[in-house]
């Protein structure tokens, strides 16, 4: 069963939510803003690439509308291999863009 606080999907309706922009602290944003260990957003996309998931941004774990992390959705092989986005690119689901609680202006 997936988190309910991570999912990005809204199965009924097939949206799924993507971050239209960074968050001001995105893990792909230079300069480690969110403070993790060295290496761990490597490590996070490549788990995420290898399980054909996504990662999700932080800013949005726990609202009532979790979304894709933009960094990751323009990563070209975490774009390539989220089964989220292709099934969007496959018009099996609609892509909702959403505006990432603190954004950066």
């Amino acid at each position: 069963m997936t988190d309910p606080s991570t999912d990005v999907a809204d199965r009924p309706t097939g949206v799924v939510r993507q971050c239209a922009t960074l968050c001001d602290t995105c893990i792909y944003r230079p300069g480690n803003l969110a403070h993790l260990a060295p290496g761990r957003v490597q490590e996070m996309t490549r788990a995420a690439i290898a399980a054909e998931g996504h990662v999700v941004c932080h800013a949005t774990i726990g609202t009532a509308a979790p979304a894709i992390c933009a960094g990751y959705a323009r990563h070209p092989s975490g774009a390539a291999r989220s089964l989220a986005l292709r099934l969007v690119r496959a018009g099996a689901a609609v892509l909702q863009l959403i505006t990432p609680p603190g954004k950066a202006g």
